[in-house]
């Protein structure tokens, strides 16, 4: 019964944020005492999942935002909801890059370790191979890469079809020439990062900048940080619009990654984050995967492919970040998709 109370304090806290804890025990509807709520309160606020704010009779209580980020949700569930009918962040939070994902493990004990057990054995497959072996597997893997990676996108062409198109320069009979064009400028921009490994040691605006630059080339797509308002399909969220403000959050992003010290906090958080605030007209999640696995090289980890995860299921995760603020399933693929490249390639 408690673990019950529990979850009906956190729902009625999460509905009305800066709430005091007579409003929360009047709020509830439980046969309670109050004496009982205030026992609840302060074991949510030790477990990290509220923050207190005030003292005494001007205490109130708010959900934290790093249990935020974490907090289990089914999907199914959230997105039986249709697009008008979800209660969204709807705006840009400021508070997000810093001081919320600056200050907070991503990763908790567990994960970590899982993560460094899988690096371990790639790191092992890499020593037996030499450079001539590790360029045709990472061909390979790009292969995959960019055929999911455009399938993400719309683009319709086979895995099949993209291995004769970036192999052989054989086109797909019934298919848009934006299509080619748009999986040989993956292939570009992967043969751009094998040739220049370090290239993205340290992550900055003009970096990103250049990555884009390479994706959308030959598209019908601008450059540079974009100067006009964008829309998300399936979404209420709106990202900045404002090109000085966007440039902003970039280089804060940057320097997010940049501090931050582990490489899979560093990968995720491109991902994310480069799809967040939308820097570009188009090509942003595009972007973001490429930059992504651009770190992961440069500082020898193994790339992802993503070839397994189901398209549908990468837009929802990444809808219930833009929404909620909540990475917890966009990082469960994370860690499969790694789990599945050092399986699979190398």
């Amino acid at each position: 019964m408690a673990d019950n109370r529990l979850d009906i304090i956190k729902r009625y806290v999460t509905a009305h944020p800066q709430c005091s804890s007579t409003e929360i025990f009047e709020g509830i509807g439980l046969v309670v005492a109050y004496a009982t709520v205030r026992r609840d309160l302060a074991k949510l606020v030790t477990d990290g999942i509220l923050i207190i704010t005030g003292k005494g009779k001007r205490s109130r209580y708010t959900l934290s935002p790093s249990y935020n980020l974490f907090q289990p949700v089914d999907l199914d569930i959230y997105f039986s909801q249709e697009i008008d009918q979800r209660q969204v962040n709807e705006t840009y939070n400021f508070d997000l890059i810093n001081p919320i994902l600056a200050s907070t493990p991503l990763f908790n004990k567990a994960e970590i370790e899982f993560l460094n057990g899988i690096h371990w054995w790639h790191t092992e497959n890499l020593s037996k191979l030499s450079p001539a072996q590790y360029r045709k597997e990472m061909e390979r893997l790009g292969v995959d890469l960019s055929w999911k990676s455009s399938q993400i996108e719309g683009n319709t062409y086979s895995l099949l079809e993209t291995e004769r198109l970036l192999l052989e320069k054989e086109t797909a009979a019934g298919k848009s020439k934006d299509e080619a064009v748009m999986l040989l400028n993956h292939k570009d921009a992967l043969d751009f990062i094998l040739d220049n490994p370090d290239y993205l040691s340290e992550l900055t605006v003009a970096k990103i900048e250049t990555i884009h630059s390479i994706l959308v080339k030959e598209l019908a797509v601008d450059r540079n940080i974009r100067t006009r308002r964008v829309g998300i399909t399936g979404t209420n969220y709106r990202p900045l619009d404002n090109e000085f403000q966007i440039r902003e959050a970039l280089e804060q992003m940057c320097h997010v990654v940049n501090e931050k010290a582990n490489i899979f906090e560093k990968a995720l958080l491109v991902l994310l984050l480069v799809s967040y605030i939308q820097p570009f007209n188009d090509g942003n999640k595009r972007t973001a995967r490429i930059v992504s696995n651009a770190l992961l090289i440069a500082n020898n980890y193994c790339p992802l492919s993503f070839r397994t995860v189901d398209s549908i299921d990468y837009k929802k995760a990444m809808l219930l970040f833009y929404e909620q603020n909540n990475l917890s399933a966009f990082k469960q693929i994370f860690m499969e998709q790694f789990a599945f490249a050092v399986k699979t390639y190398f």
